[in-house]
């Protein structure tokens, strides 16, 4: 065999080789994709879409993965939404706790996060409210396992607001801080369903501006 033979021999294997490894990696990961991006197109639709009303056909156009690839990574559309959960909390409850602060007084502060919270839940019209507060919880009436992540994601909320509260000075001091803070986290959530279902960020960031007063009014009540 000639030196050209086996070298057109060889590019005819290595040539069936590639293809096969370009055939392997379409079942399982689509050439470009980007799991980041997929989470926050899965994210994008369970928001505006609620998990019910967000087929498994939906998410494989939308964050372009096939059925299949979709079951091998995330176990179904149940695992890809406590992903995409995941991911909301990190790209967007993490802002808010970062409003927290502390920066300023404990009322400055908690003006900031609840400018956060309806800036949040008001800035995308086609995904008003919460995916916590609104989508979650609906879902959770049903499923055990979204009951439990819904108490874990509400009770962080509250253990960092309380935190914020234990770490105000002696002059903002806050009685009953985990009591405080879940009353604050309860309004942060009836701000995002009203936001749902649609009222207008006016009002809403009002309705915040009052819950953040709340420490000095409920300080001043004792003192």
């Amino acid at each position: 065999m000639t030196g050209d033979e086996k070298l057109s021999i060889y590019r005819m294997m290595s040539s069936k080789k590639l293809e096969n490894t370009q055939s392997q990696r379409g079942r399982g990961r689509p050439m470009g994709f980007d799991p980041t991006e997929a989470l926050e197109a899965a994210m994008c639709l369970f928001w505006h879409h609620g998990y019910d009303g967000t087929s498994v056909d939906l998410l494989c156009r939308g964050t372009k993965m096939p059925r299949a690839g979709l079951y091998q990574r995330y176990s179904g559309k149940e695992g890809l939404f406590l992903a995409a959960l995941d991911h909301y909390a990190e790209t967007r409850i993490a802002p808010l706790i970062v409003a927290l602060g502390p920066r300023g007084t404990l009322e400055e502060d908690l003006v900031r996060f609840f400018d956060a919270v309806v800036r949040l839940a008001t800035q995308d019209a086609a995904a008003r409210g919460c995916l916590i507060s609104c989508v979650l919880s609906d879902a959770a009436s049903s499923n055990p396992r979204f009951r439990v992540e819904l108490e874990t994601r509400f009770a962080a909320l509250e253990l960092r607001l309380a935190d914020r509260i234990r770490a105000a000075s002696p002059r903002d001091s806050v009685e009953q801080p985990d009591v405080h803070a879940m009353l604050l986290a309860s309004i942060a959530r009836g701000i995002m369903v009203r936001a749902r279902a649609g009222t207008k960020a006016e009002a809403l960031a009002q309705v915040g501006h009052a819950a953040a007063t709340m420490t000095r009014i409920r300080r001043d009540a004792t003192t």
